[in-house]
């Protein structure tokens, strides 16, 4: 499968054309495989923090509440118990990690898939390399007007790219990325994946290694 996307400069004008690696942007997508990662991402993030008390964990009941017979009551031996107010709870949730993983494989399966999904889908755009030489948020915003990226924006860049990441980072729909620090989760949160041709070539180089899986 050829992939390929214009080249274009910042000022929206198509420079070029790039050829995107199949093994990254032209393979078929395995919507299970995206399924079971996402679900292992959106695991990992949960905290697990909840906790209730048992009744051997609730404060008081030592005493038996009334006497065993002639009340007209039941045979109550402890007022912590789960019956009453300010009792135990029964089967409540205990700290736990919900953590799990899935093979390597099916990671980088499903990263391939989800970068393949939004090429498919005309969601990817690579734009030519630029420097600033000061962070300027008025300059991102016009250099999204003049490439019109619609929706939510997912702008990956260099390592050396530290003024341009600044400019655009405070835009709130714009998250920056560099290419280690993608995922198959993230790409799925976008409507827009940009890239400067320098970190999609560093993305295409170091192959389809998912960075934060």
């Amino acid at each position: 499968m050829d992939v390929k996307v214009p080249l274009r400069s910042v000022e929206g004008k198509t420079v070029g054309e790039i050829d995107l690696a199949d093994a990254l942007f032209g393979i078929e997508p395995n919507q299970h495989a995206v399924h079971m990662v996402v679900r292992m991402q959106r695991a990992a993030g949960r905290s697990g923090t909840a906790s209730t008390k048992r009744r051997g964990e609730v404060r008081g009941g030592g005493a038996k509440p009334w006497r065993q017979k002639g009340t007209g009551r039941a045979r109550a031996g402890s007022s912590r118990s789960p019956i009453w107010k300010g009792g135990g709870t029964v089967f409540g949730p205990k700290p736990r990690d919900y953590d799990f993983r899935v093979p390597k494989k099916v990671r980088k399966l499903a990263f391939c898939s989800a970068l393949s999904d939004a090429a498919k889908g005309e969601r990817v755009s690579v734009v030519e390399d630029f420097a600033l030489d000061v962070p300027s948020t008025r300059t991102g915003v016009d250099i999204l007007d003049k490439l019109e990226v619609p929706g939510k924006v997912m702008i990956i860049v260099g390592e050396d790219d530290v003024n341009v990441e600044k400019s655009f980072r405070n835009l709130p729909r714009v998250e920056t990325f560099l290419p280690s620090e993608m995922n198959t989760y993230d790409i799925l949160r976008f409507d827009s994946l940009l890239f400067l041709k320098g970190a999609l070539d560093t993305l295409q180089g170091e192959g389809a290694d998912e960075g934060s899986a």
